[in-house]
């Protein structure tokens, strides 16, 4: 039932791996196999591609152009400027130029170049942000959002300039991406891991040229995703479509894990370029910016990722005069996408970069400045700079618990006492908030769908629009049905989810799947009881089916308990009845609007809260952190699952450490990605993880208008990491006494050594200078 810990609905099936994915399933007879031609430059003009040698090659059943393909050659999901086969310029290092079908994967991978003949007129290509902001290349006009004098600036007291980049992240899911498509009479039957089932139905079809009708898009699960198939899962879709028309032929594709990280899009990395004014108190008078993201070679979801940054720059701070510039910049790189927070962490490691200047340059403790400058009472001070209030503030309760909780004033004197102790061995401990918006961007996306079937022998299948990577969201529908349905969960099975089930679905996304899907599994579960409720009241001999508790398997009368009558006697007696035992069910999010012409709106439904004590040790000698201790405490409202969300929230936290420590993305001067394998791209492991990491879900929180009072907590979690970076900034200072620690993202142990270095030399003493003889 919902609020109770119940196991991960695949957790068997996942340790025993009896659980299937995409490319497990026994496949049909006849399937081929895809494999790319990439190109070995990051930017060029493609003279000519001459498929014929590759087809003598034992097995090549094909190689697939831009000639083959019947409908567009387009998979923009915004707007159409992402070529799916490249018949003029290269964008990007490793982009697939064309595709070998073969009758094995291993036909297929003999039969790229040099068997695929392309010939290319090489070009210097544009890598970094500075390099495109330099050149003029930007993928859309600047975007805007703004509140008080643009002015504030020059008069505040302080004022302080400075710029951070931050780098991107691969997402690195456990299951490469993967498509097969089956012809079947009448159209394509599709199995892909993808967020987004209808948009690759959509893209699908666009490609084909034919019908979304004929197109059945079916994701079983996926082994991960975090963003990177929410719209990257459609080209590899698409690709194994265009060879099923070809072939008349299954088709698969499933990407090794270099081709993976060569071919997919990323994290978006940021350049932000900032002026901040405060008061000697450190209370932040005027703020600002200048956003520029990394879209790479396409628009892709740049645009929303980019509005969220701008959105949540503020993070948990009122700021009364700000203004924030955004652009996309466009990069001969991969497209860059969605990635676990969307935007919203860049634009938050501004913020804190931001805090922790004002506090060094005023010798205040970080952690002060933060609390001065928190949104707080009503009005002005607890409304966003784009003009929605924050209504149930949990800013402050989120805080002061983790302090509570961690011991954060006592460690914070013992920690000063190491210090003193230890000349080459630094600690440092930080404490940083989240607040994060939770709904779409784009306002027609909140809104989600479910099917519900019952069976005459009691049992029923589960439908709902939303897709499982192993965050939970089953689980969790399956706790909102039974609750709704008032039955034992061992009724269900939760069914696949599949357009021809449920259309027109919205993406598991912006940490709203169970928000969204779980209100449409309740709809479904209302029609249905009403149904059931007047046969129950006619066997029970009740006037009013008002009256009837559903609970545990039994329809009882709530004034007279021991009236009761079992749920599965009730199914029987509708079906006689002849009353429907299928329902659908339908959400969205009410309240929610945005305005892009004048930057304000109130985009999000609500807010979740989170703060983060972390506590580092680091090597002056080597640049090397240890992650020490973690206590945490998050705002997940009225938990549905607490063991799913408590696995979200340290998850979105481990992952969020990777970003900001050790996940480094390397290109170099050519555009060729350097860090496409486990070899040279480094993701947390155990050895990672604090022996303390303590996660506390924040009691008495139960949200009005949500389903049944829980919160989102996807996304959120990750950002609580940036306690990780300023901890680590905390133990470099502590070589010194800096003004300011500048600290690059990823602070790696190079970064981290370079920080110590510039902190030493700031204190060193000055060399004596001699006259020139």
């Amino acid at each position: 039932m919902a609020g109770h810990r119940e196991s991960h609905e695949s957790a068997q099936g996942h340790v025993t791996g009896k659980a299937v994915y995409t490319d497990e399933q026994r496949p049909p007879v006849g399937m081929l196999s895809v494999y790319p031609v990439l190109s070995p430059y990051a930017r060029a003009r493609i003279v000519r591609i001459d498929p014929r040698p590759a087809l003598a090659t034992v097995g090549c059943v094909t190689v697939l152009t831009a000639d083959d393909v019947p409908g567009e050659n387009n998979t923009g999901v915004i707007v159409p400027d992402e070529i799916l086969f490249p018949t003029e310029e290269v964008s990007y290092w490793g982009q697939a130029i064309a595709w070998a079908v073969g009758e094995t994967e291993a036909a297929a991978k003999a039969s790229p170049p040099p068997r695929v003949v392309v010939e290319y007129e090489p070009i210097e290509p544009i890598v970094t942000i500075k390099q495109a902001i330099a050149a003029g290349w930007f993928l859309n006009a600047p975007q805007t959002v703004r509140r008080g004098e643009p002015g504030a600036i020059e008069a505040a007291e302080i004022r302080l300039d400075g710029e951070i980049e931050m780098n991107g992240q691969d997402h690195f899911y456990l299951e490469t991406q993967a498509s097969w498509v089956i012809p079947d009479e009448g159209g394509y039957k599709v199995y892909a891991s993808t967020q987004h089932p209808t948009e690759t139905q959509i893209i699908i079809a666009r490609v084909l040229g034919i019908a979304s009708n004929q197109v059945v898009v079916t994701c079983l699960r996926m082994g991960g995703g975090f963003g990177g198939k929410e719209s990257q899962a459609n080209p590899y879709a698409a690709v194994a479509a265009v060879a099923t028309r070809k072939c008349d032929r299954p088709v698969r594709v499933k990407l090794s894990r270099h081709h993976d990280m060569i071919l997919t899009g990323k994290r978006h990395g940021f350049l932000a370029q900032y002026q901040v004014g405060f008061t000697s108190e450190g209370k932040i008078t005027a703020l600002d910016v200048d956003l520029y993201a990394d879209g790479g070679w396409s628009l892709d979801l740049s645009p929303p990722v980019l509005l969220r940054a701008m959105l949540h720059v503020d993070n948990a701070y009122y700021i009364p005069n700000i203004e924030v510039r955004g652009r996309i910049v466009k990069t001969n790189k991969v497209s860059n996408t969605a990635f676990r927070g969307f935007g919203g962490p860049q634009g938050m490691v501004v913020i804190e970069e931001v805090i922790d200047r004002i506090s060094r340059k005023l010798n205040l403790p970080p952690e002060v400045v933060r609390e001065r400058n928190f949104y707080h009472g009503e009005g002005e001070t607890n409304t966003t700079h784009y003009g929605q209030a924050i209504y149930d503030n949990r800013i402050a309760r989120v805080w002061s618990e983790a302090k509570a909780i961690s011991d954060f004033a006592e460690r914070k004197v013992a920690i000063e006492s190491f210090n003193r102790s230890h000349s080459h061995q630094k600690r440092g401990l930080a404490i940083t908030p989240v607040k994060f918006g939770i709904s779409f961007n784009k306002t027609q996306y909140n809104q989600a769908g479910a099917y519900i079937l019952i069976y005459t022998d009691g049992s029923i299948q589960l439908n709902h629009g939303g897709t499982e990577m192993g965050q939970g969201l089953h689980t969790k529908m399956l706790q909102v049905a039974a609750k709704s349905l008032g039955v034992k969960l061992d009724r269900f099975r939760m069914m696949p989810t599949s357009t021809d089930k449920v259309p027109n679905t919205s993406a598991t996304a912006a940490s709203s799947g169970s928000d969204l899907n779980g209100q449409a599994v309740k709809d479904a579960c209302e029609t249905l009881k009403a149904r059931l409720a007047a046969v129950a009241a006619s066997l029970l001999e009740l006037d009013t089916p008002s009256e009837l508790v559903f609970e545990e398997d039994w329809i009882y009368c709530r004034t007279y308990p021991q009236k009761k009558i079992g749920f599965a006697e009730v199914v029987k007696q509708a079906y006689g009845d002849r009353v429907s035992l299928a329902a659908t069910g339908y959400y969205r999010t009410p309240n929610i609007y945005w305005n892009a012409d004048t930057g304000k709106g109130r985009p999000f439904y609500y807010f979740a809260y989170g703060a983060a004590v972390s506590e580092v040790e680091i090597d002056g000698f080597t640049g090397m952190f240890k992650l020490r201790q973690v206590d945490i405490v998050h705002d997940v409202g009225e938990s549905i699952n607490p063991l799913i969300d408590r696995g979200q929230i340290e998850g979105g936290f481990v992952q969020g450490m990777g970003w900001l420590t050790m996940e480094e993305l390397v290109w170099d001067d050519k555009g060729q990605l350097k860090t496409f394998a486990p070899s040279t791209y480094k993701i947390p492991t155990i050895c990672e993880i604090p022996e303390h990491f303590n996660v506390q879900l924040l009691d008495r929180a139960a949200q009005d208008g949500v389903i049944y009072g829980s919160k989102a907590v996807g996304e959120p979690p990750f950002m609580l990491a940036i306690s990780v970076r300023e901890a680590i900034r905390a133990a470099i200072a502590s070589f010194g006494q800096p003004e300011t620690v500048l600290l690059a993202s990823p602070a790696t142990p190079e970064a981290i050594l370079w920080a110590i270095e510039s902190v030493r030399e700031s204190i060193a003493t000055p060399k004596l200078l001699l006259p020139k003889s």
